[in-house]
């Protein structure tokens, strides 16, 4: 079997490539010329160079493969037409591409988010179901481009993945509560409790795959979740067993989130990255809930949650150690 990955250089996507080998699939990855491969390296994988408009590199390696993983996605961007460009369009060009050269392939597997959907309106886990009501430009472009890849339901087989928060090996973003963590502090957002979904990548990266290669109705959507929800109160409470450090937790309220998100954003206009921290952001982080069932994903894929929350931390923390970062 053959399956081409967008995003392999990244986080997700390198996490499935690995498990794609291990199932014996020969990987196709593309790679922009700007891409580390440091997570790829010495792997047996091929490499396409190119990017997701580069047209007739797509067509080339597409019309060759069994399954198209499409895991790549911008996060962060300074301007909502970045967002667009690389979520909707860049989508919007892929599923036509597949469709046209490679009408006969088993499946093409759009990786999304839970933000597609946005918070939880009360305190019921979101299912499939729910009507999607994104509130940030990140969460908009991801839902924009899911109803791209739904157009083609009767075209192509597609189905849907939404992850929520992940963490694991490799990861850049949760690195940084972690890394916050280990100077003894744990903060947390609001002085009301905050509750999310968490997966290990492992996890995640295994329902994707069973999302491509179980027999699932075209445009069916799954969310890849834990099987419980967290607040972060016992979110930093297993992170400091697993750290072996005591933190002192601090309180945020959300207009000092709101002030240093507004200051971040303004001084991002002074350099050529988006900052982690901005006034869309600070929406994401100070809703109270973020949590999504997978019991749909458990019925139709068989997936299950292997990783217990303190198993995935000691796993991430002594992975981070080893890399020497923190």
């Amino acid at each position: 079997m053959k399956a081409f990955v967008t995003g392999a250089t990244g986080f997700v996507g390198s996490h499935l490539v690995d498990l794609l080998l291990k199932e014996g699939f020969e990987v196709y990855c593309l790679k922009r010329n700007t891409s580390s491969t440091k997570w790829l390296d010495g792997k047996n994988v091929n490499f396409v160079n190119g990017d997701l408009f580069s047209n007739e590199v797509l067509e080339n390696v597409i019309k060759d493969m069994d399954y198209v993983f499409h895991v790549a996605g911008v996060v962060k961007a300074k301007t909502k037409e970045e967002f667009e460009r690389g979520n909707v369009l860049a989508t919007k060009n892929l599923v036509e591409i597949t469709a046209k050269v490679n009408p006969g392939i088993k499946k093409f597997i759009h990786v999304s988010s839970g933000a597609a959907c946005g918070p939880n309106p009360d305190s019921e886990p979101l299912t499939e179901e729910y009507i999607p009501r994104p509130i940030t430009s990140y969460g908009i472009t991801k839902r924009q481009a899911e109803k791209e890849v739904l157009k083609f339901r009767d075209i192509i087989p597609v189905v849907i993945v939404r992850p929520p928060a992940i963490y694991g090996p490799r990861d850049t973003e949760v690195f940084i509560y972690f890394k916050t963590l280990n100077s003894r502090l744990n903060t947390i957002i609001g002085l009301n409790e905050k509750y999310v979904s968490l997966i290990h990548v492992a996890d995640l990266v295994n329902g994707i795959y069973l999302a491509g290669v179980k027999d699932t109705k075209s445009g069916e959507i799954f969310f890849i979740s834990s099987n419980r929800d967290y607040n972060w109160v016992e979110v930093g409470k297993v992170a400091s067993s697993v750290s072996g450090k005591k933190a002192l937790k601090i309180r945020i309220p959300h207009a000092v989130v709101y002030t240093v998100g507004a200051i971040a954003q303004l001084f991002s206009v002074f350099s050529k990255k988006a900052p982690t921290l901005n006034l869309e952001k600070c929406k994401d982080i100070t809703r109270e809930r973020w949590v999504f069932s997978n019991l749909k994903a458990v019925k139709q894929l068989g997936f299950r949650e292997n990783f217990t929350l303190e198993e995935g931390f000691r796993d991430t923390f002594d992975w981070y150690k080893k890399q020497g970062w923190l």
